[in-house]
């Protein structure tokens, strides 16, 4: 018999549907895989009853004769900074630890309605803050890919590296990302899988933990475009209790997947040819290019001339919303409280924020808080702002003559873990290619094209037109059945 976990999204929900197999055997195959995987880490909260309770359901709806839900049978990891009622959320911080949240995130609830179960909740960066998943307060997760005789741990990419070495490991054929500058779409190019960040303002943000609220958006992350599109369905849509969500019905974005590119356009926009890229990069971007030629489209070079301010921008603006989204974990309410011996109240806010932020967070909410300090605020805030319009601008202006963008998805392949960790700044280079669609809010996609010299994944990235996320389904839809990527980690945990 096929090993279950093998399969991806699609897969599994049609060989249930069809009677290949039931919906248990599938939930007890993952349960078994993350329950021997806990080397990589990737799961903070192991939930296997949930996932088993959801396949049981489908089994006997499928028993009853009844219409099968869109996900049914199929279960998948969630990251953890969606709530979840009567499960640990945590968004891998201290100051969350022991946090059971008594309501359902919107993501959540609509995939659990769509029938899917839950493996569990997957470990990320603290707060969503990071490039590497070496922020997290419980510890790393670790990429299941390795460089050839080098058993030197690598970066499964951030924040969403549990969501990605949960998929790329075959622990889950899907799983929940956000991204806030690039925290899918990164993490999938490091891991060989297929991420998507759709238009901001498609997924609910509520009971979503917030970093930045201008730009987290929530996303799935997969082994093909198909599963992205599946799951992506099932997590979109409207919600009244998010009022920067977008009341429009959601496309059956699967059923129009096409490869077939001819009339389009595809924009290479030429300030993304930065100094120092390696060669192996730029010669996948060119691939990329033929790729998207060959499937029909016409290659037109654009310009996005502002795109040399987005990275210091996206680290003004970011912190600056952190700063205000964190300050309500004070010790309060819920959470982690440290009161040492005699100690006031203002005592015990800073005790508890000491203890309960790691180094990266408490970084982000200084700069956050000086930004916006008095003084500063139009020095650095409102400038920020003002260059995210003209990277916008920007946007639309290269939209007049293509259709959809194509870029490399990061700058390099894997790290080493603590190879970048020293230097914030090499660290946030990382998001240079992806974070200009979030300034945007535009919808954007990473699909494995290749490997490196060192046999690890390469990303190639899609950037769509605001709400287009059939247009960037199809193009990746295009490089994704031309680059044959079949690569998978080889099991050393």
């Amino acid at each position: 018999m096929t090993d279950l976990t093998t399969l991806g999204i699609a897969a599994i929900r049609d060989g249930v549907r069809d009677g290949q197999f039931k919906a248990r055997e599938v939930a007890e195959a993952f349960n078994a895989k993350v329950a021997a995987a806990k080397a990589l880490n990737a799961f903070l909260v192991e939930t296997p009853d949930h996932a088993l309770a959801a396949a049981d359901a489908a089994d006997a709806a499928r028993a009853a004769g009844e219409t099968l839900k869109p996900l049914a049978g199929v279960p998948i990891g969630m990251k953890d900074l969606f709530a979840t009622k009567g499960v640990a959320t945590t968004a891998a911080s201290k100051i969350l630890e022991g946090f059971v949240p008594p309501y359902e995130s919107t993501v959540s609830q609509n995939l659990w309605n769509a029938g899917a179960g839950m493996l569990g909740k997957l470990n990320l960066d603290q707060f969503a803050m990071g490039s590497s998943n070496e922020t997290s307060a419980f510890g790393n997760v670790i990429s299941p890919w390795r460089r050839p005789n080098d058993t030197a741990p690598l970066a499964p990419g951030g924040s969403s590296g549990g969501s990605s070495t949960a998929v790329s490991a075959g622990l889950a054929p899907g799983a929940t990302g956000t991204d806030t500058g690039g925290s899918i779409r990164q993490p999938a190019a490091f891991t060989g899988i297929s991420g998507i960040k759709p238009t901001y303002g498609r997924c609910s943000r509520w009971g979503t933990i917030a970093f930045a609220s201008s730009l987290d958006q929530a996303g799935p992350m997969a082994r093909d475009v198909r599963d992205c599109a599946i799951m992506l369905e099932a997590m979109a849509g409207f919600d009244a209790k998010d009022a920067t969500s977008l009341k429009l019905d959601v496309p059956n974005w699967e059923a129009a997947l096409s490869a077939d590119l001819k009339g389009k356009r595809v924009g290479v926009p030429k300030e993304y040819r930065v100094d120092g890229m390696p060669a192996e990069i730029e010669a996948l971007w060119q691939q990329g290019i033929d790729w998207l030629r060959d499937a029909g489209a016409e290659i037109v070079e654009v310009s996005l001339p502002h795109t040399k301010y987005a990275l210091p921008s996206y680290y003004i603006i970011a912190p600056a919303e952190a700063s205000s989204n964190l300050a309500r974990y004070d010790g309060v309410r819920y959470g982690l409280r440290a009161l040492p011996e005699g100690a006031g109240l203002q005592d015990m806010y800073a005790a508890t924020r000491a203890a309960g932020f790691g180094d990266e967070v408490k970084r982000r909410i200084l700069i956050g808080t000086y930004v916006l300090s008095a003084g500063f605020y139009d020095a650095y805030y409102t400038q920020a702002q003002k260059v995210r319009t003209l990277i916008a601008r920007d946007f639309e202006r290269a939209f007049e003559q293509c259709d959809v963008l194509l870029t490399p998805t990061a700058p390099s392949a894997a790290f080493a873990l603590g190879e970048k960790q020293a230097d914030p700044l090499a660290m946030y280079l990382n998001d240079v290619f992806t974070v200009p669609a979030s300034l945007a809010g535009l919808p954007a996609m990473s699909v494995p094209g290749g490997l490196d010299k060192d046999g690890l994944p390469l990303g190639i990235q899609i950037i769509g037109k605001a709400l287009d996320e059939q247009g960037v389904l199809n193009a990746s839809l295009a490089i994704e059945q031309r680059a044959g990527f079949t690569a998978r980690p080889q099991a050393w945990w």
